[in-house]
């Protein structure tokens, strides 16, 4: 046969416009030899017969090689020739196989079967592009049947350059093999890729996956590694465009759920204010597993920069991050020019929404206003509200009216300095239904901190019996009484239902520990009323009963002074701090988190025996506190006459003045109160005793401790 020159081998150009519709395979025409009609396509369930006609070995060997040859460039596009069949593979419907006449020459069979792979290969790549090109399969899988439509109508321009050449006798079978052996490695692959795709049926960002990493395992064939990276770019085209409006316009356009972040529409924002456990934050959108792996390192990045455009559109802010020819999200590479793009769309979304919300939503100063009111840094509007409602906080929590509560509250901030601020009237009151002890066990994320925080083997020691907590039968609404605060969005992403909570543990213990020093100050007005100072002059009892208060009013004032000089202030300076040099909404909510979590945790919050003790020593002062202002104005105070009388005779007969305080100290009613007072003077102390090696433990693991147990045992050796 006459040589010629070897025509060229077509590439595939990416450039190339994608073609539409289904891949309609030609019918080659028959031979002079043939009848019309006697060649035909794949059916989808059989294949044709040959025909009736004289087996290829009837003919000489070079006769074989033209018909073997024609019978091949037909096999190469998927039509069954005369000598050369397609039959199914037993088992596996979806797969072919080529068979060759048996009569043929044994060079030329094994010539035919070297090539017959490339055959198989076109067949399952046009079933592939078939399949996947339907409307259910998605988006990625669209583009990519797009881009393997493209590169087998190379494909077919290649194998019609060789008919030509064949038609004109210059090609022989060795220069088809030859001219065959580029597509060969480039079908091959992107046959395995199909196959795995077809096999575990995927879609999205598997496929995406799933090419990279075969081009990874190519990378010792450098024309089948660009190949396969270029399928991948084309694939992933549509998938950066839904990446695109993610970014820069926090909106999913995700027909085919294929996108790596799932939308949650059950969870509202409304719920950061009602619901103490709502994960409208955390869930509202999420990652979805199946993350394009060129997007695994930058995927917490693209979830936020949604998130945050998504919080600022449903503020009424529309904004979109600038776009720039050179910001467009349509291709990836070993540049990493995308995850740049992806970067300063994050620092746009992020500035804008901090500074809506420092600036038009005034973060800073409702936080200065919880802090004023519910951790009690101004505390004259406080004092006032104790003085007018104590009537109404002494009652039951069935039956008090927090109707008339809240009247008095406002009463008491338009009559104080509160006026002045303009947030006061976002303050409203409410009654819990439970104590503050029981109300600390319902909240299972403290339940996980206390089991954190009492894991040591010496605080297990003492809270062993602390877990089993009964409501007390007495309590009221000076135990009960709590303030709340209202918060609009976006403010409750980070004052939220769950942060507002904590806010009120801690102004419930404070408002307590208030209540306690009112009370105990009063039973100290008492001994310094002057017909009783004079009766401390002779009566034992009521100078034990004013040292006893004088402990107790110590310990309520350093545990206050701990908690608000100690523990409050400073790390609200902290937290201060950190949010001025805050660059996202997610830093402000972690700095306000932990500041929060921090003061549970120093406030004697989160540790149950501890609180408990200090609890029952309230309860000890406010029992004393009672009893004083009955017992004390019971007893014989002289009148003011009968008082100078006595200071003249004291000075006259001392002797007299030492025969009426034995008869004071042997009467009935200072027997009374000095046992009294002795009854709570031993009560006090051994609780005071009994904190000893509960805060020594505790203050090993927890510094913060170490000063308030100096401050208390300090007392109980006084």
């Amino acid at each position: 046969m006459e040589s010629a020159p070897c025509p060229t081998t077509p590439r595939w150009n990416v450039d190339r416009p994608f073609l539409t519709g289904r891949f309609h395979q030609e019918i080659r025409p028959s031979s002079n030899t043939q009848t019309a009609g006697g060649v035909k396509g794949i059916a989808s369930d059989s294949f044709s017969n040959r025909g009736s006609q004289n087996s290829v070995g009837y003919y000489h060997n070079s006769v074989q090689e033209l018909l073997v040859i024609e019978d091949l460039l037909s096999a190469m596009v998927g039509i069954e020739g005369r000598y050369i069949s397609i039959k199914r593979v037993c088992g596996k419907d979806s797969q072919v196989a080529f068979q060759v006449d048996a009569s043929m020459d044994l060079a030329l069979q094994e010539m035919a079967k070297r090539i017959f792979p490339l055959c198989e290969n076109f067949l399952a790549i046009s079933q592939f592009v078939e399949l996947r090109s339907q409307f259910k399969n998605g988006l990625v899988n669209h583009a990519f049947a797009a881009a393997l439509r493209a590169l087998l109508l190379d494909y077919q321009a290649m194998v019609a350059q060789l008919e030509h050449q064949f038609r004109l006798g210059r090609l022989s079978i060795q220069g088809l093999w030859f001219f065959c052996q580029p597509m060969m490695g480039s079908m091959h692959a992107l046959s395995i890729v199909i196959e795995k795709a077809s096999a575990n049926d995927l879609s999205g960002s598997a496929v995406l996956n799933l090419l990279q990493s075969q081009a990874k395992a190519m990378a010792g064939d450098n024309a089948v590694r660009s190949l396969l990276e270029k399928m991948t770019q084309c694939a992933s085209a549509a998938y950066l465009r839904i990446l695109e409006r993610w970014v820069y316009e926090g909106v999913i356009d995700d027909p085919y759920g294929e996108f790596f972040i799932a939308e949650n529409k059950l969870l509202q924002k409304e719920s950061l204010t009602q619901d103490y456990d709502a994960k409208f934050w955390q869930q509202r959108y999420s990652l979805k597993d199946g993350i394009p792996s060129f997007l695994t390192s930058a995927a917490g990045t693209i979830l936020t920069t949604g998130k945050y455009l998504n919080v600022m559109r449903e503020c009424g802010h529309n904004v979109q991050v600038p776009i720039s020819e050179n910001s467009k999200l349509t291709s990836f590479g070993s540049n990493h020019h995308y995850l740049e793009c992806i970067k300063a769309a994050y620092d746009f979304a992020s500035g804008e929404l901090l500074n809506l919300i420092k600036e038009k939503y005034d973060l800073m100063g409702k936080l200065r206003s919880l802090k004023r009111y519910l951790l009690l840094d101004q505390g004259d509007f406080l004092v006032h509200f104790m003085d007018i409602a104590r009537d109404e906080l002494v009652k039951r929590p069935d039956d008090i009216s927090v109707e008339k509560l809240q009247s008095l509250l406002d009463l008491a901030l338009r009559t104080t300095a509160a006026a002045a601020d303009p947030c006061h009237e976002e303050l409203t009151c409410c009654v819990e239904r439970s104590s503050l002890l029981n109300g600390l066990g319902t909240l299972s994320d403290l339940e996980y901190g206390m089991k954190n925080l009492l894991s040591t083997p010496e605080v297990q020691k003492h809270v062993s019996d602390g877990n089993d907590q009964t409501e007390p039968v007495s309590v009221t609404g000076l135990e009960t009484f709590s303030l709340s605060y209202k918060v609009q969005w976006p403010l409750s992403l980070v004052i939220s239902r769950k942060a507002l909570t904590k806010y009120q543990l801690i102004f419930r213990f404070l408002f307590h520990c208030k209540h306690v020093n009112r009370q105990l100050c009063g039973a100290w007005q008492v001994h310094q009323v002057c017909g009783v100072r004079a009766f401390n002059k002779l009566g034992t009892a009521i100078s034990r009963s004013s040292v006893l208060c004088r402990s107790m009013l110590k310990f309520i004032n350093s545990l206050l002074h701990y908690l608000t000089f100690e523990v409050l202030e400073p790390n609200w300076h902290v937290m201060h701090n950190r949010l001025l040099t805050a660059k996202s909404i997610d830093e402000v909510i972690q700095h306000h988190d932990f500041f929060l979590k921090k003061c549970l945790k120093e406030c004697l919050l989160l540790l149950p025996q501890l609180l408990k003790k200090v609890e029952k020593l309230k309860s000890i002062c406010l029992q004393y506190a009672a009893a004083i202002q009955w017992l004390v104005p019971s007893l014989y105070i002289p009148k003011p006459e009968t008082i100078e009388s006595s200071s003249r005779q004291e000075k006259s007969k001392p002797r007299r003045s030492r025969h009426r305080l034995e008869e004071l100290n042997l009467s009935p009613e200072n027997m009374s109160v000095s046992d009294s007072v002795m009854k709570f003077e031993k009560e006090f102390n051994t609780e005071l005793q009994s904190l000893r090696p509960i805060l020594s433990s505790s203050s090993q693991a927890e510094p913060y401790l170490t000063h308030l147990a100096q401050c208390i045992l300090g007392i109980g050796n006084d």
